[in-house]
């Protein structure tokens, strides 16, 4: 019975996952708004060049030079700073605390669409979230979750976002209701979402409901992934 029930369980996750493939090539049509206040919807997807489809990539071609062989067509190539940041972070942050890939996240944002209990946050400062970001995702910069006592009406208005009540007589915070969220930054070197994650967990949000997408926008856009800009 017990490897009858692992066999099911296999199948079972062997559907999730191709499921949650498919979604890299057929998009997810995402709801934002753009500076002049209108919606607008953009299909997130990997967006791979078709010339980048049938080249015969080998390990020279690959890894040779900058990371890529002269050989290799300009527009299958991208060039990214991984030389900045203080640390690396481990896989996982708190046992409670799901770590995200790129698919995963596809799948978060999929969701998204059509349930308002979940929230994709980009924790960077609001020039390089307006610079470029995942679509759908919304800017909660972690220094308001660091220093809520120099940012009391951004982090009380945060809180609200998040479904989590503030009762102001005593300062205590009720998060029955609080959202799932995922939360990212600039790559797998950056410390904001780091920051922001330790700063919510002290203050008593439900690790359970924090997911972590520890690539960042760097391993995002690495995928071939679509960002906010072009």
């Amino acid at each position: 019975m017990f490897y009858k029930y692992c066999t099911f369980v296999l199948v079972i996750s062997s559907l999730l996952l191709a499921e949650e493939i498919g979604l890299e090539y057929e998009g997810i049509p995402v709801k934002t708004m753009d500076a002049a206040g209108k919606n607008v919807y953009t299909v997130v997807k990997r967006e791979i060049p078709e010339a980048c489809k049938k080249i015969p990539i080998n390990n020279i071609m690959l890894w040779t030079g900058n990371y890529a062989h002269p050989n290799v067509p300009e527009v299958c190539k991208s060039t990214f700073v991984h030389t900045v940041g203080g640390h690396i972070y481990p896989m996982y942050l708190d046992t409670d605390i799901t770590t995200y890939g790129e698919l995963e996240v596809l799948a978060f944002v999929k969701q998204m669409q059509t349930d308002d209990s979940l929230m994709l946050i980009d924790v960077c400062k609001k020039e390089f979230y307006h610079y470029r970001t995942i679509p759908g995702a919304v800017n909660m910069p972690f220094n308001h979750f660091k220093d809520p006592t120099n940012y009391v009406f951004e982090f009380e208005q945060h809180m609200k976002d998040l479904g989590v009540s503030v009762n102001d007589e005593n300062d205590s915070l009720d998060f029955t209701h609080a959202k799932t969220i995922t939360l990212f930054c600039n790559g797998p070197w950056c410390s904001l979402s780091v920051t922001a994650i330790l700063a919510l967990l002290d203050i008593g949000y439900p690790p359970e409901k924090i997911k972590w997408y520890r690539g960042g926008l760097q391993e995002w856009l690495a995928a071939g992934m679509t960002s906010t800009r072009k």
